[in-house]
């Protein structure tokens, strides 16, 4: 455990200054996107799968895949909070979300064919939930060390939750495995430095970025059951890689028939993003 609390206090800080400079170029609904792919929580696995074993990890899998509603819960509540109060009351309202759907799922141990439906139904109702968003007006200058508190935050919740997920059981272990630590951090300084609506732009990305997590997490619980650890991992990430290029894909053409622009002009800029 002490490993997997090494790599994810590196890695989550790390992801979150790539994910913070992605977004700064390409805009919020980028950086959402990309934060949704599962390289915090397919490590994580990857150590529970060495540590205690193939069976305990598919458990696990399917816990985190279920925990893909929550997330789904926590950016709803955040970006309609957001809407009328400060990122404060927003992040409260969020956790508060993903806490009480967490709490419900921990009520059944899930079967995959049993959440699988439902973290599809709950991704294509999601877009649907968001309030709408006004234009991005022009955002405020960022402080000197916006990046590096970001990273610190991040740094300080992936140990909290860490530190209360250790001695856990594999559903409920999978589950805060996907606690929204960098969906927390990328929205909170999100909101502070460029509104709300650049938030909730950040947390619609997101749920496209879950149609890669949902497969990783399927294919690895699918896979654990046939397959040795390391061919099992390589299959989920390159499976979850397919789909989110396949998604990317869609998010241009979605921009391209918004804006009303040639799609191979867009294809090469984002109209969302801010520039440093």
């Amino acid at each position: 455990m002490n490993a997997l609390l090494i790599l994810k206090l590196v890695l989550v800080p790390s992801l979150i200054a790539g994910v913070t400079i992605a977004g700064r170029r390409w805009g919020p609904a980028v950086a959402g996107w990309l934060s949704a792919f599962p390289v915090i929580a397919g490590p994580i696995l990857l150590f529970m799968a060495l540590e205690q074993g193939a069976s305990f990890t598919a458990t696990a899998a399917v816990g985190t895949l279920s925990a893909v509603v929550a997330n789904i819960a926590f950016g709803l509540a955040y970006a309609r909070t957001a809407r009328r109060y400060p990122w404060l009351l927003s992040v409260t309202a969020g956790w508060l979300a993903y806490f009480l759907v967490v709490a419900i799922l921990r009520q059944h141990t899930p079967a995959i064919s049993y959440i699988a439906p439902i973290v599809l139904a709950a991704l294509l109702l999601a877009p649907a939930l968001y309030p709408s968003t006004p234009a991005q007006q022009h955002a405020p200058s960022r402080p000197a060390n916006d990046l590096g508190l970001r990273m610190l935050a991040g740094a300080m919740l992936t140990g909290l939750v860490t530190h209360f997920a250790a001695s856990l059981g594999p559903g409920l272990s999978g589950m805060l495995a996907m606690f929204p630590v960098m969906g927390t951090v990328l929205t909170v300084f999100t909101h502070r430095h460029d509104g709300s609506a650049a938030a909730i732009k950040l947390l619609k990305g997101m749920v496209l970025g879950y149609y890669a997590f949902s497969t990783f997490c399927i294919t690895l619980a699918m896979g654990l059951q046939a397959l040795p650890i390391a061919p099992a991992f390589l299959m989920s990430f390159g499976a979850a890689a397919c789909v989110q290029v396949l998604s990317r894909m869609f998010m241009l053409r979605s921009e391209a028939a918004t804006t009303d622009l040639p799609l191979p002009v867009n294809l090469m800029t984002s109209q969302t993003g801010t520039t440093d």
